[in-house]
């Protein structure tokens, strides 16, 4: 440890016979500096209620899956920028952007082990957490799992989730029973299994030292949750229930306070997409929203 400090210094130290300070050196504060701790990509180490989170989501597999995956990573940042721009000094609140980038995605298909889905290519997500660095913004990783589980798919993408800047996002519309096709049916999850995924971040975040992990769980239907009053804080994330699906503003304003009416000490999250829905709520509109969101995303 010393001869390393002291090469660092610019020459070689000897250390007394006790193992302590150099001999008549005297020891630099920086020495016994500890070591910085990672941050999230605007600084601090906690996302809520510091930062509000403006996502863009989708996958760069086609177009539909959503505006992230329109154009180059690259690209996609730039419009990102433009978003969470707009919602920069509401309520004098730092945005933090994000790209929710689809990492497991869910197929028609049973695939080969027939748990239709499929893990999006390590290299695709590597390109989005390079854009996404650039963009000084968190990469969110979002997982439809069809018949595999949330648990499962999450330690898949345990590689990157170790890094201080990327979340995690569960879309139980796709989570699958045995027999069930996506498409066919809507999905849930129970929340025990929510609990699990948190409970497992929450170990990498304080075995890593990392910043809190955001986790969005989206949600349009009750059920979608089942027993969702068991959902459990976790330390170092922070988890928010988003309120999924399209439509009119009333209707969307109306599923905004069904998820959000009763969830404790969670975030709230609202999505909103530029095709599907009926008229596009402008972002004074979303601000209006009680309670005001903590992340706002956009397919």
């Amino acid at each position: 440890m010393f001869a390393a400090a002291g090469l660092a210094a610019g020459g070689v130290v000897l250390t007394g016979g006790d193992g302590g300070d150099p001999v008549g050196v005297t020891t630099s504060p920086l020495a016994h500096r500890a070591p910085r701790l990672p941050e999230l990509p605007r600084g601090g180490r906690s996302v809520l209620p510091e930062f509000r989170v403006v996502a863009h989501y989708g996958a760069p597999q086609a177009e539909a899956l959503g505006i992230l995956g329109i154009g180059t990573p690259a690209r996609a940042a730039a419009r990102l920028r433009r978003a969470a721009h707009d919602y920069a000094g509401a309520r004098r609140r730092p945005v933090l952007p994000a790209m929710e980038l689809i990492g497991v995605i869910v197929t028609a298909a049973p695939g080969a082990d027939g748990r239709h889905r499929f893990r999006q290519d390590p290299a695709v997500i590597r390109r989005y957490l390079r854009a996404a660095r650039a963009a000084r913004a968190l990469l969110i990783l979002d997982i439809q799992p069809g018949r595999s589980d949330f648990v499962t798919e999450a330690r898949a993408l345990g590689r990157f989730l170790i890094e201080p800047d990327v979340a995690l996002a569960l879309d139980p519309e796709w989570r699958m029973r045995p027999g069930e096709v996506p498409g066919r049916v809507i999905g849930q999850v129970d929340a025990a299994e929510v609990n699990a995924v948190a409970r497992w971040l929450s170990t990498l975040v304080r075995k890593r030292h990392l910043p809190d992990k955001l986790l969005l769980v989206h949600q349009f239907q009750d059920g979608m949750i089942e027993r969702r009053a068991r959902l459990r804080r976790h330390p170092g994330v922070d988890m928010v229930l988003n309120a999924d699906g399209f439509g009119s503003a009333a209707a969307k304003v109306a599923t905004y306070h069904r998820v959000t009416r009763a969830r404790g000490p969670f975030g709230a999250g609202f999505k909103l997409f530029f095709v599907e829905d009926s008229g596009l709520m402008a972002p004074a509109q979303v601000m209006r929203l009680r309670p005001r969101p903590d992340v706002v995303v956009y397919e």
